[in-house]
């Protein structure tokens, strides 16, 4: 293992985990002085009935629930960003509650950067480190196993007007407090159980062969990948196996803690794209790129690669490069038995994307802040060579 000369960690997040960790809401938010809530979800987190459920943890507490937004879109945007930080004012609420997937919780992130600056423009806090205040009391409630937003420090929001994808990282950022409870999120379906698993696990991958990683992310990485590989099919065959369910969002809160600190890379970055120019859903633009990523850094990542055979069930036997090669097979593997189980696609044809899309695409990933972190620098060439790769 390499010794790096320098490096940082950080989380700072309080994670409470358990089959009924949900009913430690109230106690939690009373820990952080807030009483009144805003709660931010979206239709499908409704529709499941989570939400009700939620609300049961409420009665007889001392907290109450302050206002609910529950338009939440599928990528957050500004627009939404906005409307919730104009509810919390009005509503005289004094911490977040964030209950569903990543864009939920970057919606929340997003206004409580609006509430606390005092601003409706977030262009100008857009990057690394730009917040100065530390902001409303924020729980975060995931009802995915996949996006790791419960533990990072970073922020993806849609600019409707500008169609392109800003980026967000700062400690504070962080939720204070993360509750998984297998409950919330036993009623997703077979696909999006597959997608947030991916984009979980390609967190832990990229996390592990990423410029900024460390001795400690990479614990954190290496442990995300073994609960992940575990359990994220045995969730998709039996999706009420609660325990599967807790592992699995464990595995993604592991995977979040490690690529918070140790960054991602190029694919992450064509996945942004993506879900810009062509509005394919993150995990799964991730879940297709990953192999492909994974691929074009083996010049450079091939023997921190090769180190992840063995997690991802892959043969360890002959040289290194025989060993990187063999874990990239093990990704097209799962993504190929993912689509069999949920219906998962493994192209970016078959995810809705038209070729003409991905020139405009290369040239947004380049531009992504992700591709900062890639082992071999990203250029608009390579990106549009890997997209036509796996269109």
């Amino acid at each position: 293992m390499k010794v790096q000369e320098y490096y940082e960690f950080s989380c700072p997040v309080k994670i409470v985990s358990g089959l009924k960790a949900l009913s430690n809401l109230p106690y939690e938010m009373d820990q952080l002085g807030a009483r009144r809530a805003l709660i931010v979800t979206d239709q499908g987190v409704v529709a499941a009935g989570l939400l009700k459920v939620v609300k049961g943890v409420f009665e007889g507490s001392g907290a109450e629930i302050g206002a609910i937004y529950d338009q939440t879109p599928t990528d957050s945007g500004v627009k939404a960003v906005n409307q919730v930080a104009k509810m919390f004012t009005e509503n005289k609420c004094d911490c977040f509650v964030a209950v569903g997937g990543g864009s939920c919780m970057d919606t929340t992130k997003g206004a409580n950067m609006v509430v606390t600056e005092g601003t409706d423009d977030l262009l100008k806090f857009q990057g690394a480190e730009r917040l100065k205040k530390p902001m409303k009391p924020f729980i975060a409630i995931p009802t995915t196993a996949g996006t790791g937003s419960e533990v990072t420090l970073a922020a993806v929001i849609y600019d409707e007007e500008k169609k392109q994808k800003m980026a967000f990282t700062s400690y504070y950022l962080l939720p204070q407090v993360a509750i998984l409870d297998p409950k919330m999120t036993l009623t997703m379906p077979p696909k999006i159980t597959a997608a947030t698993g991916m984009d979980a696990l390609t967190h832990a991958i990229e996390g592990y062969y990423c410029l900024q990683k460390n001795p400690v992310s990479d614990v954190f990485c290496k442990a995300g990948i073994e609960l992940i590989m575990e359990n994220l099919v045995k969730c998709i065959e039996s999706p009420k196996d609660e325990k599967a369910r807790l592992a699995m969002a464990n595995g993604a809160l592991l995977a979040g803690i490690g690529f918070s600190n140790s960054m991602v890379g190029a694919v992450h970055s064509l996945a942004h794209s993506c879900g810009a120019n062509a509005r394919v859903p993150h995990g799964v633009a991730n879940a297709i790129l990953l192999p492909w990523g994974m691929e074009y850094n083996l010049n450079k990542a091939g023997d921190d690669i090769a180190e992840l055979a063995p997690l991802l069930g892959a043969p360890t036997s002959g040289s290194k490069t025989d060993q990187a090669k063999a874990a990239i097979k093990a990704v097209r593997d799962l993504n190929a038995r993912l689509k069999t189980l949920s219906g998962l696609p493994t192209t970016l044809k078959d995810a809705g994307v038209r070729e003409d899309q991905l020139e405009a695409i290369a040239k947004g990933a380049i531009n992504d802040g992700a591709a900062t972190y890639n082992p071999e620098d990203l250029t608009y060439e390579d990106a549009l060579a890997i997209l036509k790769k796996a269109f």
